[in-house]
């Protein structure tokens, strides 16, 4: 009996060995990380001339939702925006004439994710249905006639993106994870499990090869994905409230995050920690979405007191805020070329600026 007694008592001493040793083990990567901390990024920026002033005006404003905008992105051809809305209806948008070239009604209101396909020919979009659908563009027969249910989670879709083809779908749900799905068979390719909570945005790795994307969720954190292994590779933490949006720096080396704690955030890869926040006394309202400018140098923020904040990402000063929208504004997108941004709102439009 007596052996019997010893090898219960083992495992009990194990795990608290075990706990001390990754305690330990955590001290010391919080060494190291700070051994890279040597100068904080606005020492360094302080150095750099400041930006000249920006003339940054509204150019456009798309009116056709019944509805708060809840999502928008835009086409390669950098012409045409789809964007979708809480009264169920996604619209194809002409940023030029301001023309809808195609309105389409969904089978749920709460439409909180759309995407363009990398070749134009076709948008997916879902939400409150827990589904991603692929509608493909033809003026010769309705789209709706064609629409193909992709991919199903358990809980609302919140964000979706083509990973550099239009093959393939990238979902964020409030299950809390995230998946990939093959768009032909509609099978799930990989699922990212992780978060602790809803995901609420993700974004894709600037380099096609480089086959990781980052997620923001209700858990505060913002993690960092192997497409391949379906394995968190890396993860940043600092934000005092969900994450309703993240962003590679173009260079891929970084990312930024906004959050309803009213901040925005940069993280270093390779440092591996947070090296930026962009926050003033003053703003005391969330961030729902935020992009950069082509050169990373501007960190566009849209905000839940109606205003698009302008920041430089390095000296981690407010440029400019750009006022229009009467509601709070609920997704941002930077032209691919970079020559404007477009602006979703629960005041029902859609503005581009420039």
């Amino acid at each position: 009996m007596s052996d019997g007694g010893l090898t219960v008592e083992q495992p009990i001493e194990s795990v608290e060995e075990l706990s001390r040793e990754a305690e330990g083990l955590k001290v010391k990567l919080e060494e190291e990380r700070q051994k890279l901390n040597d100068v904080p990024l606005t020492t360094v920026a302080a150095r750099l001339e400041p930006l000249p002033p920006l003339n940054i005006k509204p150019r456009r404003v798309l009116k056709g939702h019944q509805g708060k905008v809840l999502c928008s992105d835009w086409c390669n051809d950098k012409r045409h925006l789809v964007s979708s809305s809480q009264d169920g209806k996604m619209i194809i948008w002409d940023g030029f004439t301001t023309n809808k070239e195609h309105a389409v009604t969904m089978p749920t209101t709460w439409v909180m994710a759309c995407a363009y396909a990398p070749t134009g020919t076709m948008v997916a979009c879902g939400g409150l249905d827990n589904k991603v659908t692929v509608y493909p563009l033809s003026f010769d027969e309705d789209v709706t006639q064609k629409k193909k249910a992709v991919g199903t989670h358990t809980s609302y879709m919140s964000c979706c993106t083509f990973p550099y083809s239009d093959q393939q779908i990238l979902t964020g749900s409030g299950d809390s994870t995230c998946a990939l799905w093959d768009v032909e068979s509609g099978l799930m390719l990989q699922s990212f499990h992780g978060h602790q909570g809803d995901v609420m945005a993700l974004n894709l790795a600037p380099s096609e090869t480089g086959n990781t994307f980052v997620s923001g969720g209700c858990d505060k954190m913002a993690l960092i994905w192997d497409m391949r292994t379906g394995q968190c590779v890396q993860s940043f933490e600092g934000h005092e409230s969900d994450i309703n949006s993240v962003k590679f720096y173009p260079s891929g080396d970084a990312i930024a995050t906004g959050s309803d704690d009213a901040t925005c955030r940069l993280f270093d890869l390779r440092a591996d920690r947070e090296i930026a926040i962009y926050t003033k006394e003053s703003i005391i309202f969330g961030v729902n979405a935020i992009d950069f400018s082509v050169s990373g140098r501007l960190l566009f923020a849209g905000y839940n007191d109606y205003t698009v904040n302008v920041w430089d990402t390095l000296k981690c000063q407010r440029l400019t805020i750009l006022y229009g929208h009467e509601n709070r504004v609920s997704c941002l997108k930077m032209s691919p070329d970079g020559t404007s941004i477009s602006t979703g709102s629960w005041d029902f439009t859609l503005r581009i600026w420039a």
